[in-house]
């Protein structure tokens, strides 16, 4: 059993499930959505994030670096770093020291893990709360990690929730299905080739698995991101609509996500362009009207946000 990478412990978290939540986020995803809010979360690997902003051009970083990976201009007093020779080893991260760069992704032991996840019973207690998995793709990890970390949660009586793409084998899903209590599932396109476009792979195994997951009792909330120029089209509500009643998936809430761009910072952090031009935020007539149309399909408990 191989300890995963998590870039984010989030606390205090109200829009990941019922109640006051702790976020674990988890790195490495099947997906690459190109509206991504957390594009730090798609690859597998410790990644170097580099505050330009708070870079004063001292150059301990480039001394500090043992792949020779980071540049330093006397003249413009900018650093840059050759991503392809960057391991991300922390190296550079302790030798700034105005925290202009910092690698995302650290492993933690499962002991160390439930510990940490301990010290907020308080608020899951109080608030009908608990713990959520998400990433990247919590189910996308070594699953023996994942398996035994829900299994100690719900042994203890915290309520465990799982955000997940749904394109993972759906014996990942199984495993875990006795000690989760509700699925956190997204639907972000129906077309296959759209999904494929946006997200990097086709939809076929994620529907499956929808179906199957229903089929098997799971509790679902359905969560979808609505982004103008994607899939924010009165068509695909009524099309998501006709999916999940012609499939009988059972559903106990459904979320409409209205995208925004408060992760798009993050991509040049990371050496990536994010495609800002591409996408919008949803009217709010839109997002009234889909859940109108939810709710008077058969969907009452629809709500606009997590």
């Amino acid at each position: 059993m191989s300890a995963p990478l998590i870039f984010n412990i989030q606390k205090y978290s109200i829009h990941d499930g019922e109640g006051i939540r702790t976020t674990v986020f988890f790195k490495g995803c099947p997906l690459s959505c190109r509206w991504c809010h957390n594009p730090e979360s798609q690859r597998w690997q410790k990644e170097l994030m580099y505050y330009a902003s708070r870079c004063t051009g001292c150059g301990a970083c480039v001394a500090a670096c043992p792949e020779k990976a980071v540049a330093f201009d006397p003249q413009s007093r900018t650093v840059t770093t050759d991503r392809a020779l960057c391991r991300a080893c922390g190296a550079c991260t302790d030798a700034c020291v105005h925290s202009a760069r910092e690698a995302a992704g650290r492993e933690y032991e499962l002991r160390e893990l439930v510990r940490e996840l301990e010290k907020d019973r308080m608020f899951y207690e109080q608030s009908g709360g608990g713990i959520t998995l998400s990433g990247g793709e919590a189910l996308a990890q070594d699953m023996d990690y994942i398996e035994d970390l829900v299994r100690r949660l719900h042994g203890r009586g915290y309520s465990v929730d799982i955000d997940t793409c749904g394109h993972v084998p759906y014996e990942h899903i199984r495993r875990v299905l006795p000690y989760v209590d509700t699925f956190l599932y997204d639907i972000k396109l129906l077309d296959p080739e759209a999904h494929r476009r946006w997200t990097g792979v086709d939809n076929g195994l994620i529907l499956e698995n929808l179906k199957r997951l229903s089929g098997d009792g799971g509790k679902i909330d359905i969560r979808m991101p609505l982004v103008a120029g994607v899939n924010a089209e009165d068509a695909y509500i009524r099309d998501v609509i006709a999916f999940l009643r012609d499939n009988r998936i059972r559903v106990r809430r459904v979320c409409l996500l209205k995208y925004h761009d408060t992760g798009s910072g993050k991509y040049p952090q990371l050496g990536r362009p994010y495609e800002k031009d591409a996408m919008a935020v949803p009217d709010q007539d839109f997002l009234d009207r889909a859940a109108a149309t939810f709710r008077e399909n058969g969907f009452p408990n629809t709500q606009i946000g997590g």
